[in-house]
């Protein structure tokens, strides 16, 4: 379970700035298939206000492969971090948000995962309101990105009040040099395959 605290942002200017983001619990992606410790490190932040979830992924990165220029290109083929969110918990429909290290989005709807043998990604779907930037770190021994998310939740079609509690995975597919994919996330799949809902994490928010 991740505890996400409740905190004040008044602008997006101040989460780029990493206001508050110090008080907010910390947690590291593992391999999804062995749940060891991943090649490249991954650590991830959320906390939430009355009107938005933020999420800040933390990722060092020696190689970068990142094509894609268009929203909702297939952004899982390269380098990518990841949040599946499940409002309602049964598994039966879930959002699926990426963002490339080149902030480029992905969004979608999925339905019918839980218990099916496809699943329909509506990529049609957008959230409104949705901001994202990437930034490389800074004073670090360690190449990488930074990478701050904010989800109205009102476009998610769900307010947080404190108490709540929604299913959700945080992922990152990252290719090394020699072409070799790595596939992580917070709470393991036990096998390449995001699409586990039965398997995401719990975040209450609090």
């Amino acid at each position: 379970m991740y505890e996400c605290p409740h905190v004040l942002f008044s602008d997006e200017q101040q989460l780029i700035d990493h206001i508050q983001w110090e008080h907010c619990p910390s947690v590291q992606l593992v391999d999804t298939v062995t749940g060891l410790a991943p090649k490249e490190q991954t650590e991830v932040k959320a906390c939430w206000s009355s009107e938005a979830l933020y999420i800040r992924f933390e990722c060092t990165d020696h190689y970068v492969k990142s094509d894609y220029t268009k929203r909702d290109d297939p952004l899982y083929e390269q380098d990518v971090i990841e949040v599946f969110i499940d409002l309602a918990g049964d598994g039966k429909q879930y959002i699926e948000l990426e963002v490339s290290p080149h902030n480029v989005v992905f969004d979608a709807k999925i339905t019918g995962a839980q218990g099916k043998s496809h699943i329909v990604v509506d990529t049609a779907w957008d959230i409104e309101g949705l901001y994202t930037a990437v930034k490389p770190f800074e004073h670090s021994q360690q190449p990488g990105n930074i990478y701050l998310l904010k989800l109205p939740t009102a476009a998610l079609g769900k307010t947080a009040r404190a108490g709540d509690a929604w299913r959700i995975n945080f992922y990152r597919i990252d290719q090394d040099e020699s072409g070799q994919r790595q596939f992580q996330a917070w709470s393991p799949t036990g096998e390449v395959n995001y699409h586990k809902p039965n398997l995401f994490g719990t975040l209450l928010f609090r």
